[in-house]
């Protein structure tokens, strides 16, 4: 315990300190990190927690920011909603309208809840271009941050705190919450819902109240992205905003507490970085989160907690770096492969055709003539070198558990 709470102190003077070390860019990177570790840990509380699959959580973090902007326009950043106090309007819309789909959707289970999360979602979001003073149409609905309690918001920096302070509070309220009565009976609903019911429980009220908090959560990141980008448009309804956050979840670890948030930090800044170096970035994310659901159902820091606590077998320092050598071989390879794909089947390159012959691109420093044979060769070895390293190392380790046992 004394460790865990190190570690987390050691991470929060870290964040305290990053407006001093990071430029404005990666400042603002790092604030959009922040909002997505709070969504996903807040989608944790329902789907790792109470093991409910939701495909429509982006419906309460987008009402959420809408009821922020509004409540932006209508108190301007004065009364009794300041600038600081804001978020309380997302976590209000988030909480009451995850009551009312929660105590719809918490009637069935499985796959059949899941289904109804998404048609939710769906209605909400094709409703939303039609309410024009609702949602702005097209344009959204945009608003200004005002200064309060001495504190003018301009900078990025003040929105920078404002949003980790939001966001450690309410992480830290989600991890009190586990820790309550509510929170095992929560688990309890993942683990065996039926017992529950058995021992008396109402399972239905008790799901729509998880429902709800889960929602209201998102409401509050909802309401920090109002807060940071100054608006809000029905995008953030979309159906990709849920599969993000489900995506960052379970790529962390759903059955983690930090795991989400680790997750969706992560994610947010491989997006920030690979989104300015390739137009393939999302194919990207969709393959690493393939590879993880496929290797490490657990997620990558649930992976790394259960190594650790010995439930997958010890961590062996050179397997696991001969393991990360082979990994890296076949993402060069891998990289290269897409990105000369990429490349050669572009509309420029096509434009570039027209003047005849087919022209090498540029890749790495290099020049790749479409039909060289070097030009695949050198992609597809270093995937199989990679894949093939990786496969080895499985191998030996597979018979070592084997003698063992």
């Amino acid at each position: 315990m004394i460790r865990k709470l190190s570690a987390v102190v050691a991470v929060l003077i870290l964040l305290l300190a990053l407006p001093a070390l990071l430029s404005e860019a990666l400042l603002n990177a790092s604030v959009q990190m922040l909002i997505a570790a709070l969504f996903a840990t807040s989608f944790a509380l329902l789907c790792g927690q109470a093991g409910m699959l939701s495909f429509g959580h982006a419906a309460y973090f987008g009402l959420g920011a809408f009821a922020t902007v509004h409540a932006m326009n209508a108190f301007g950043g004065d009364g009794l909603l300041p600038t600081p106090l804001l978020p309380l309007a997302g976590a209000a819309v988030g909480l009451i309208s995850g009551l009312g789909a929660g105590y719809f959707s918490t009637q069935r289970t499985g796959t059949y809840f899941a289904m109804i999360t998404l048609a939710l979602a769906e209605l909400l979001h094709a409703l939303a271009p039609h309410l024009k003073g609702v949602f702005g149409g097209e344009a959204g609905v945009s608003a200004f941050r005002m200064p309060a309690w001495g504190i003018g918001f301009g900078s990025t920096t003040e929105v920078y705190y404002l949003v980790l302070g939001w966001t450690v509070l309410c992480i830290a309220l989600l991890w009190g919450l586990t820790l309550t009565p509510f929170g095992r009976l929560a688990l309890g609903l993942r683990e065996n819902a039926h017992r529950l019911k058995f021992l008396g429980y109402n399972t239905h009220a008790l799901g729509t109240f998880v429902f709800a908090l889960s929602a209201g959560f998102a409401g509050v990141a909802g309401a920090l992205q109002a807060l940071n980008i100054e608006a809000a448009n029905y995008v953030v309804l979309e159906t990709q905003v849920s599969t993000a956050v489900l995506l960052n979840t379970f790529i962390g670890g759903a059955k983690v507490f930090f795991g989400p948030a680790i997750g969706a930090a992560a994610m947010s800044f491989f997006g920030y970085v690979s989104s300015d170096l390739t137009r393939s970035w999302l194919l990207y994310q969709g393959v690493i989160f393939m590879l993880v659901m496929m290797y490490l159902p657990r997620g990558i820091v649930g992976e790394i907690v259960a190594r650790l606590r010995g439930e997958a077998g010890p961590l062996r320092p050179l397997p696991l770096l001969a393991r990360a050598v082979g990994i890296a071989v076949a993402s060069a390879g891998f990289v290269a492969a897409i990105e000369l794909l990429q490349r050669f089947f572009s509309t420029d390159y096509k434009a570039a055709r027209q003047a005849g012959g087919w022209p090498p691109v540029e890749f790495a420093g290099h020049l790749w003539a479409p039909f060289a044979p070097l030009t695949w060769v050198v992609p597809v070895g270093l995937t199989l070198a990679g894949l093939g390293l990786v496969a080895i190392v499985n191998r030996r380790e597979a018979r070592r558990q084997e003698a063992r046992a």
